[in-house]
């Protein structure tokens, strides 16, 4: 070698063994890519934060439990003032003192009644002596089938009840009528009014009007009203004469 130049060393030849090494590193390397890769595919989804949470449904803890049938007949309906379902006119005006007498009751019973049996007859007790036998009582109407009050509205002058369920607990003190809890809101008038729908009777208790001037109960014998419109739609089908 001479003096002076720079040693230049030749690049040996890759041994043999070295090259099975690396090319065991890199088959390694790419299974562990491959691994990565399915560990990755098989983990669920990050959730989309524009999609709202699975909603999981609860399982009821309690059972709401239907309120108990009401089997009331129209014969067994509460007597009120004297009052009940079934009752002729004559007997209305025999329990109300004095309104026999009235002119204007004479010549509203004197008029037949309409098409299907169906009259009407509204009593003003505070005109007569028998105002004290209906205390609070402003007007008392009733609907006729075939002669027997089917329908009977019991109006009062006062007073005003805060909620329609203090009203319906008066109504139902000294009666057979169920509990409060067996009544039904009316829909729209949660605070005024109150139904219970029994067998053979429905029975309505509202609150209103300005110092309770609008309160009534109403008792109707569902049975007989059943009747009259059966009677009704009879008639609607009965051919006309000449067609």
């Amino acid at each position: 070698m001479l003096p002076g130049l720079p040693v230049v060393r030749k690049a040996l030849p890759w041994h043999h063994s070295e090259m099975k090494f690396l090319i065991a590193v890199a088959a390694l390397l790419i299974v562990i890519s491959i691994a990565c890769s399915a560990s990755k595919s098989a983990a669920p989804p990050a959730p989309n934060a524009n999609t709202a949470p699975a909603q999981t449904v609860d399982q009821p803890t309690k059972v709401d439990q239907e309120k108990p049938a009401c089997t009331m007949t129209a014969s067994a309906a509460p007597v009120i003032n004297g009052l009940k379902l079934g009752m002729t006119s004559t007997e209305i005006l025999e329990a109300i003192p004095g309104s026999k007498d009235d002119p204007e009751l004479r010549t509203s019973l004197a008029r037949p009644p309409g098409e299907f049996g169906v009259s009407g007859l509204t009593v003003f007790p505070p005109k007569y002596q028998s105002k004290d036998k209906f205390p609070g009582v402003s007007r008392l109407s009733f609907t006729f089938f075939d002669g027997h009050a089917y329908n009977l509205t019991i109006g009062y002058n006062g007073p005003q009840w805060t909620h329609v369920d203090d009203f319906v607990k008066k109504v139902i003190e000294n009666s057979n009528l169920p509990a409060i809890g067996q009544w039904q809101d009316y829909p729209g008038m949660d605070t005024q009014m109150k139904v219970l729908k029994c067998a053979e009777v429905e029975i309505r208790v509202f609150a209103g009007g300005e110092r309770g001037a609008l309160n009534y109960v109403s008792m109707k014998d569902v049975e007989a009203e059943k009747k009259l419109r059966n009677r009704e739609k009879k008639a609607e089908e009965k051919p006309t004469p000449g067609r």
